[in-house]
């Protein structure tokens, strides 16, 4: 068990698990973005730091097929920070925002040696897409492509530039996709740690290995924050949802087969 799951399996309760906790109708879910954890300034203006913070929060939003109506958010920030500088990132927070239909409705905001910013989303869902729900037999998918973010972000490792649409900097989700095939889905979670290690996690919640149909690299599988969704679904809904994903313009590529197999996770953990 990595320091991660150890930690989180400190804590006894059985709403921590999917990409947020589930209460009623209610989602609610919060992720950090932390300067020289997450990003460097050096690397992306301001709007597009509190622009990124917040997508990776919407993200977990979508992940559970719930629409996200508030924030709160908690900015801690350097003290020779300027007024422009802060007038980027309330931009940043205020334009997402609105792209989403969500209403800012607090936080805190702190004096600290660099710039580091958490956020809660809290959303609303009609029927939840879960991590649970994954029996044998069932086809395994992932939407796009992935491998992008990690090339991006040793493009920048290397003191190199990226493109302002990179998807490091740019991220685009999956909303309209899980909205129009919620019905066929089996379970889902959002990329953030990387195809591998979240297959991981979907074969904790479950109980299931993984059958691959196809050979899968590590450069593609362990690349974390790609935002694309990975899904399972029965596979008499293959063509159905096969359809649907055109018509959500998003590419759907299925990889794997749930089987009662013992999977290991070949990437090593972001976090610790």
């Amino acid at each position: 068990m990595n320091l991660e799951n150890y930690f989180i399996s400190q804590f006894n309760s059985n709403r921590i698990g999917d990409d947020g906790a589930l209460i009623g109708n209610q989602v609610y879910s919060k992720d950090a973005f932390f300067e020289n954890v997450h990003f460097k300034t050096k690397w992306m203006s301001h709007y597009q730091i509190a622009t990124k913070s917040m997508m990776i929060n919407i993200s977990d939003a979508i992940a559970m097929n719930a629409k996200p109506k508030y924030a709160l958010l908690s900015v801690a920030m350097p003290k020779n920070i300027s007024k422009q500088q802060m007038q980027e990132l309330a931009s940043g927070f205020k334009d997402t925002a609105a792209k989403y239909g969500i209403e800012i409705i607090g936080g805190d905001t702190i004096s600290n040696i660099k710039l580091d910013i958490t956020i809660t989303i809290i959303s609303h869902t009609k029927k939840a897409l879960l991590r649970s729900g994954l029996r044998r037999g069932y086809m395994l998918a992932y939407t796009g492509k992935l491998g992008r973010s990690k090339k991006n972000l040793q493009s920048l490792l290397n003191l190199g530039k990226i493109h302002t649409k990179s998807k490091f900097v740019d991220i685009k989700l999956r909303d309209k996709f899980v909205s129009n095939c919620r019905r066929f889905l089996s379970c889902g979670m959002d990329i953030s740690d990387g195809l591998f290690s979240d297959l991981d996690k979907l074969a904790s919640a479950n109980g299931v290995g993984f059958k691959f149909n196809k050979k899968i690299s590590k450069a593609l599988a362990c690349s974390g924050e790609e935002y694309e969704m990975l899904v399972a679904f029965d596979k008499r809904y293959r063509k159905t949802l096969i359809r649907r994903s055109k018509q959500a313009r998003t590419p759907l590529n299925i990889f794997a087969t749930s089987a009662r197999v013992k999977y290991t996770n070949r990437c090593k953990a972001h976090h610790f």
